[in-house]
């Protein structure tokens, strides 16, 4: 696609530690890079700011308003600045930068599809996170009465911004933790093109985790049996969906 024009996206919630390796990554392979600030304490503040000294884009909240909030932020200001796609990548430093460019590559041959990471662990994976996720696959799966999609939990994704951009604002997809299952759900369910590219995760002893069991969960519960009902609306296109495949 000769007028792509992609850019990096990262939300930041207090991983000061990572954040600028993060970012160096996304430098070695020459994008721009949004950080978008999700009500941060002083200490990342200081981290990103002088990361916005050295050119990267800072967008800042306020106050701390979830991760869903942050990409649709980020989102924004990546169309505003004129960019056609967004690799969201995460703050906290689990990706192999390495397994980056294929979303660039795969970019070039699909320019229209939402690509979506699913992760390659190593041996640091916790358990119950490795199991745990799976709920979530099945979930995913019954809603969209499709295995296309293999997870919606990986935080590294190459958007489509405009068009995104539009489904966002009729479906908003949560504010946390539920955003990046309910916007893949949402895109599949619009007919956009999606693909998916392994990456590798890497789970470090000290690694900061902001999920929160029982807020999270909650939400995440509601969000499946909201789109169970919403995927039974859509129940007679999605199963002529499925008669179309050869």
């Amino acid at each position: 696609m000769a007028d792509a024009h992609p850019c990096a996206l990262v939300p930041v919630y207090n991983h000061p530690a990572t954040i600028a390796e993060v970012c160096y990554t996304l430098d070695a392979l020459g994008l721009p890079v949004v950080l978008v600030d999700d009500g941060s304490d002083d200490a990342c503040r200081r981290v990103l700011d002088r990361l916005a000294d050295q050119g990267h884009r800072l967008v800042r909240l306020a106050e701390n308003r979830g991760k869903g909030v942050a990409v649709r932020a980020g989102l924004r200001e990546a169309e505003r600045l004129g960019y056609s796609h967004a690799l969201q990548v995460d703050a906290d430093g689990q990706h192999r930068g390495e397994d980056l460019p294929a979303f660039l590559e795969a970019l070039r041959e699909s320019p229209r599809a939402l690509l979506a990471g699913y992760p390659r662990y190593d041996a640091s994976v916790p358990r119950i996170r490795f199991y745990g996720r799976y709920a979530t696959h099945v979930w995913v799966w019954i809603n969209t009465l499709s295995r296309q999609i293999r997870d919606t939990m990986c935080g590294v994704r190459l958007y489509p911004v405009a068009p995104l951009n539009r489904l966002l604002e009729r479906h908003p997809c949560g504010d946390r933790m539920t955003f990046d299952t309910e916007v893949l759900v949402r895109w599949h369910w619009a007919g956009g093109a999606l693909r998916n590219l392994p990456v590798r995760v890497h789970y470090p002893a000290d690694g900061i985790s902001h999920f929160a069991p029982w807020r999270d969960n909650l939400q995440i519960s509601a969000m499946h049996t909201r789109l169970f009902f919403g995927m039974l609306r859509r129940l007679p296109r999605l199963l002529g969906r499925r008669g179309q495949r050869p």
